[in-house]
């Protein structure tokens, strides 16, 4: 170890103005010992012998470091004389290293190329490398320092903004493609539809005598128009708007939302239980077993079909006017109303008779099937089926 390694002190005052001035005599005296031809051959035996800063001041004022490799090497016997001091390395990373690379920047010869490293991190090699070495972060700006904690900041933060978003986002009600249960409600009745009660009361209003209603099909570009104008979530329906006049669009249309039900108005699980209640052979266990299937009915389905059975049973009782009796209307509404959600070709074929007989004793015994009565936990008789 040499016998006098400068202060932190002397050190600052080395770096900061540039002059060796504050470090002595004794430093001035020893430097006189050599010579330019000196510097070339000065081991790392007599850095240690001689004193770090005394040889870092000859090379400051009298030559410079070869190449990059003995740059590094200088370099790093600096940083274990640094260490060996106790004095802080930190400062000396920072402010040293800025000496040094200046330093050897201006003596390279003009069109070489002191580092054989590539392009990009030619300029920043001993720098980093030296840093990297002693365990020290390099230097940035305030503005680099700003820019990282606002990269940062963004990337953490805007998976979570975009979360809450789409969490907090609530879409209006949709009318067709979704379940009973998440369509616009009826003012009247939250577990009806608001358009199977619109759509009803079009037609009880002016097609009770319409013939054939319900069989005819409106016109499909203007169904199409209502669907999408009710899919974004209209809570009320104007009933005087012209597309609304036509009372085969509006039957098209009452047709259309319980086609496109995700989960049918008999429900999946209890479809089997449907068909095959339907083939019971004795009347009034086949009325009683029906029965007791559609009360079983979740809440929405059972009030949307009571409230559609007692419509279609308006229109079967003006049958003279509009020839739409119950059987008619259960050949229009069976296949649409009694199916499954992954409705094949095998079940239409052979359930087909069940569904339209189904819809047609419904129609029939509305009355005993949706009975108030039977709703407040009275006895009601089963009536004589048709």
């Amino acid at each position: 170890m040499p016998s006098r390694v400068p202060s932190l002190r002397m050190l600052r005052s080395f770096f900061t103005d540039g002059s060796l001035d504050s470090l002595g005599t004794s430093e001035d005296a020893r430097s006189k010992r050599h010579s330019t031809s000196d510097l070339s051959d000065v081991p790392f035996s007599a850095v240690r012998k001689e004193g770090w800063l005394h040889c870092k001041q000859i090379l400051t004022k009298k030559g410079k470091a070869e190449d990059r490799e003995d740059m590094l090497a200088w370099i790093k016997v600096i940083r274990e004389n640094s260490k060996a001091e106790g004095e802080d390395p930190g400062f000396a990373s920072q402010a040293l290293i800025n000496k040094k690379l200046n330093d050897y920047r201006k003596v390279s010869p003009a069109g070489t190329k002191p580092d054989s490293s590539p392009k990009g991190s030619r300029g920043l090699g001993i720098r980093a490398e030296f840093l990297k070495q002693t365990g020290t972060s390099m230097p940035r700006s305030p503005r680099q320092d700003a820019a990282v904690t606002k990269d940062e900041s963004s990337s953490q933060k805007a998976p979570w903004g975009i979360n809450i978003m789409k969490k907090n986002k609530k879409s209006a009600p949709r009318a067709f493609g979704v379940r009973l249960e998440d369509c616009q409600p009826a003012p009247d009745n939250k577990n009806v539809p608001l358009i199977v009660e619109a759509c009803c009361k079009v037609v009880e209003g002016r097609g009770l005598e319409y013939m054939g209603i319900y069989r005819v099909p409106g016109n499909n570009a203007v169904v199409s128009s209502l669907q999408e104008q009710l899919n974004k979530g209209a809570t009320e329906i104007n009933l005087q708007d012209e597309r609304w006049q036509d009372l085969n669009v509006i039957s098209s249309l009452l047709k259309s939302f319980f086609r496109k039900l995700p989960e049918p108005l008999f429900t999946d699980d209890k479809y089997n239980d449907f068909i095959e209640a339907n083939r019971i052979e004795d009347a009034s266990e086949r009325m009683r077993t029906l029965q007791k299937l559609i009360r079983d009915l979740p809440g929405h389905y059972y009030e949307t079909l009571k409230f559609l059975v007692g419509h279609l049973k308006t229109i079967a009782d003006h049958s003279e006017k509009n020839k739409m009796e119950p059987r008619n209307l259960a050949l229009v509404f069976g296949p649409t109303l009694v199916r499954t959600s992954e409705d094949n070709m095998t079940d239409m074929v052979t359930h087909m008779p069940d569904r339209y007989k189904i819809v047609e004793t419904l129609i029939q015994h509305s009355d005993w099937f949706f009975s108030d009565k039977e709703d407040k936990g009275e006895k009601v008789s089963p009536v004589s089926p048709g």
